[in-house]
């Protein structure tokens, strides 16, 4: 086993490390569990003898070292890490007089641990009454929805099983996901505790879409993977596939990641939530934004896109790019949502094709490229064919060939090559914005700018809109 105190001194700093100066100066208060957005923290954990619940990997048996015993509390713990410290070396004493300081015998670490579990998985049956008899939470679960009984019976410690048993305890049945680990040490860091969402059953909710819930009264949205596709091979691939994705990518302009649920039924995909809904029903409320604000929108969309064709060491052609997958956020900046949907199959490092014929592709998706709807290999370019469809319809107010339903407008351009018209007055728009729409949606991929030349083409229109007097009155904010 690693020496303790190599460990208590790497968990602290781990800990401590993105706080603040006073709270490095202020150990002595007590320490509550860390939530994060940002689900990629470092595999490191801070640890107490055994990893995680339920963890397979036994300590050493036999006596401890003259070093072990001779081990005192280091100084510089806080009042909570002293708590579960204590509770690892079965030091009863200590944790009568902390408990009798006042500290929460119910405190955590950042697993969602207590003194309880870790008095449960080493064994202490002492420790053990002298929790309980402090009104320690007996069903309190960890972040692997693991309880102090279960630690117990898997471990083999018996007494403290019986223990806990008799006072009421109750013990999780494991519902094993088709994403389990054998070993809790390969539990992602994404890996939410399911006890900690709160998912209102409401009408209107379609499978496989997202819908609002709270997590620690954070409002979020969340993807539920229902029974009937837990046991499908195929949902349960696109499932992994989105969250392979998800987990990776981190932009200002792409969809936040939280977290997910894979180690417990039914298997979730959390993230951010945006109540100001999406571009496509947007347009629908307020109609043809501004120029600039056409602009501006413009601009967040070839970022984010950028940013995922950018990603290594594969890009992320996002296949499905339309205004109900790009999310106006609470600053008024757009986010791009929804890749990952349609499964691709890698023809080359540039070239990819539909994993299958139509995919998840809908015939009525009026802004999906000639190639995907052809089921014709391509390249990124079709996203930014998609692209330019959208900017069309930010300029023009409407949707290529409105009226026309979306099914008959999606054969005029993608069977019989028609483009839409542009209806505004020249005036309303400058030309190079229309050669760019042009240039986006040509029938030629290889014409279609990458989103970086679209970045930088866009900045350019700014600029000389700015300088030329167009919409002077609606170019006041910065742009970048």
């Amino acid at each position: 086993m690693e020496n303790i105190a190599a460990q208590l001194k790497r968990g602290i700093s781990r800990q401590f490390s993105t706080g603040s100066h006073s709270l490095r100066r202020s150990l002595s208060r007590q320490f509550t569990r860390q939530s994060s957005l940002d689900p990629r923290r470092a595999n490191l954990r801070f640890s107490f003898g055994r990893q995680s619940s339920l963890d397979p990997i036994r300590r050493r048996t036999g006596s401890p070292s003259q070093e072990d015993a001779q081990l005192s509390v280091p100084e510089n713990l806080d009042s909570t890490m002293q708590l579960l410290f204590m509770a690892c070396r079965g030091d009863t004493n200590g944790l009568h007089d902390l408990l009798n300081d006042g500290i929460d015998v119910n405190s955590i670490d950042l697993d969602g641990r207590t003194a309880l579990h870790i008095a449960a998985c080493e064994g202490h049956v002492d420790v053990v009454k002298l929790l309980l008899s402090r009104r320690a939470n007996i069903d309190a679960r960890d972040r692997w929805g693991s309880t102090a009984a279960a630690d117990a019976k898997y471990y083999g410690n018996t007494e403290v099983y019986n223990i806990l048993r008799a006072r009421g305890a109750k013990v999780p049945k494991s519902r094993k996901t088709p994403m389990a680990v054998a070993n809790p040490r390969e539990v992602p860091e994404y890996e939410l505790n399911p006890q900690e969402l709160q998912v209102r059953k409401s009408d209107g909710i379609t499978k496989g879409t997202y819908q609002v819930a709270k997590w620690n009264g954070t409002k979020v949205a969340v993807k539920i993977l229902d029974k009937d596709s837990s046991s499908d091979p195929e949902s349960i691939n696109a499932f992994k596939h989105e969250l392979t994705l998800l987990e990776k990518v981190r932009h200002p302009n792409v969809v936040q990641f939280v977290g997910a649920v894979t180690q417990n039924m039914p298997m979730m995909i959390i993230l951010e939530y945006h109540p100001k809904g999406d571009l496509g029903s947007y347009l629908q409320r307020k109609g043809r934004p501004s120029p600039s604000k056409a602009l501006r929108f413009a601009l967040d969309i070839a970022r984010g896109m950028n940013y995922l064709h950018e990603c290594k060491p594969d890009p992320i052609i996002h296949c499905d790019l339309k205004p109900k997958n790009i999310l106006l956020d609470n600053g008024g900046h757009l986010k791009v949502a929804g890749f990952g949907l349609v499964r691709l199959s890698t023809i080359s490092p540039d070239k990819a094709k539909l994993a299958q014929a139509g995919g998840n592709i809908d015939p009525s998706n009026l802004y999906v490229a000639p190639e995907v709807y052809k089921d014709q290999i391509f390249d990124r370019s079709v996203d930014a064919y998609s692209f330019g469809l959208i900017l069309y319809e930010m300029i023009e107010g409407v949707q290529p060939f409105h009226p026309k339903s979306p099914e008959e407008a999606v054969k005029l351009m993608c069977l019989e090559g028609n483009r839409p018209q542009f209806k505004s007055k020249s005036k309303s728009y400058p030309p190079d914005l229309k050669e760019l729409v042009e240039e986006c949606w040509d029938p030629e991929p290889v014409v279609r700018p990458t989103f970086s030349e679209i970045i930088v083409r866009l900045d350019r229109i700014v600029s000389n809109c700015s300088k030329q007097g167009w919409w002077k009155d609606t170019f006041k904010l910065p742009w970048k």
